[in-house]
Formats: structure tokens, sequence, C-alpha cells
């Protein structure tokens, strides 16, 4: 495993991403199928003891129909908010991997832990949110994200929950670059390129589809 082969095998991840979500733009009806399978073959690859390129493509299909028809939907109802959320994301990719590279921000197990259990928080809202989207119980596209306001403001708490989760993703970013700094070093087998594959295009998914949403609120505000 090298850092030159790993980006190898994530611009092949990104470039079937990013051909998908050329098909999900015009193809709308792909968003749930997308997102499900998307779901449960993210589960799968992360919890495959060795990394399997065939279901990392396949993930990277599913993931790239789910964004390609959320963006074409988003773009449909508010123009120009895609390009300002690929700008956003590219801006902190960019700002993460320059960070990281003058050694200014590193992976550590303190801080590794703090990520894990606001993740799996914001995961739980997430989960709890969409089942009240799903039953009805709440009618707003963006559920309690737009219709629960921050205490004492008019500030959608979906807002801050965004800001929060782009900072929980940008950590994640570290994570995936940390993963790929030390297994260069440790002479880890190449096939653990696909893993920090998988690994960056998940983070950088997640981190597209907040700042989507988090441009989206405050359009709507």
């Amino acid at each position: 495993m090298t850092v030159e082969n790993t980006l190898q095998k994530t611009v092949i991840t990104f470039v079937v991403l990013l051909v998908a979500a050329g098909l999900g733009w015009f193809l709308p009806v792909l968003l749930l199928p997308g997102i499900a399978v998307g779901f449960i073959l993210g589960l799968v690859n992360s919890f495959k003891k060795e990394p399997s390129p065939p279901l990392i493509i396949s993930y990277a299909v599913a993931e790239g129909l789910a964004i390609g028809a959320l963006s074409g939907i988003m773009e449909r109802v508010e123009s120009g908010i895609v390009s300002q959320a690929v700008i956003g994301t590219l801006c902190v990719v960019g700002l993460v991997l320059l960070l990281f590279k003058s050694g200014k921000v590193r992976a550590t197990p303190k801080l590794t832990k703090i990520f894990i259990i606001a993740t799996l928080g914001y995961a739980l809202f997430s989960v709890v949110n969409l089942i009240l989207q799903v039953t009805g119980v709440v009618t707003d596209p963006w559920g309690l994200r737009s219709s629960v306001m921050i205490p004492y403001t008019s500030i959608p708490l979906g807002i801050a929950l965004g800001i929060i989760a782009i900072v929980l993703a940008s950590y994640s970013l570290v994570i995936d670059f940390t993963f790929i700094d030390e297994g260069s070093k440790k002479g880890l087998p190449e096939r653990y390129g696909w893993t920090a594959a998988f690994g960056i295009t998940v983070t950088i998914v997640w981190l597209y589809v907040e700042i989507l949403r988090l441009i989206s609120l405050a359009n709507r505000r």
C-alpha cells in the first residue's frame, strides 16, 4: 500500500460514482433505491475484514445514483445549489488536506472517541427524524431540522446540526488521511488501498450532502 496506488483506487471509485451520479441526475426515481442499496453495501463494506473491490465499486454506483438523483431534484427546486455545494465540498476537503499535510491536524485516540460518540448521536437523531417523516408525524421536507428552531432564536435546528455534521465529516477525512499515511509507512498489503478509497468516498459523500442540506436550509430561512 502506497499513497500513489491508494490515490489511483480512490480516483477509480470517484469516476464510477460521478458516472452513476450523471445517470441519477436524469432519473430521480433512483433516489430511494440508490439510498437503500448504498446503505446496505456501506454496512457490508464497513464490517468486512478484507476489502472487496467489486463491493466497493458497487457501493460507488449505488451512492452515485442516489447523490445524482438528490442533486437533480434539489437543483430543480433551488437553481445553483448544486454548484455551491460542490464548491463548498472541494474547499473543505482541500483545507483539511492542507492542514493534514502541514501536520496541524491529526487523528488522536481521544478525539476519535469523541468523534464516534458524536457521530452515533447524530446518526440516532437522523434515524428518529426519518421515522417521523415516513410516519407523517413531521411533514416538512427536512423534518425536525427545519421545523424545530434553536431555543430563543428563529434559526432552524438543522443549521446548527449541519455545521456540527460538517465538522464531524471533516474529522472523518482526517481519520482517512491518517490511515493512508500510516498504512503506507507500515507497508500494509496493497489491497487495503481499497479500504482507504471506500472510506474517503463515504466521507466526501456525507460532507457533500450535509453542505447541500445546510445551503438549502439557509436559503429557506
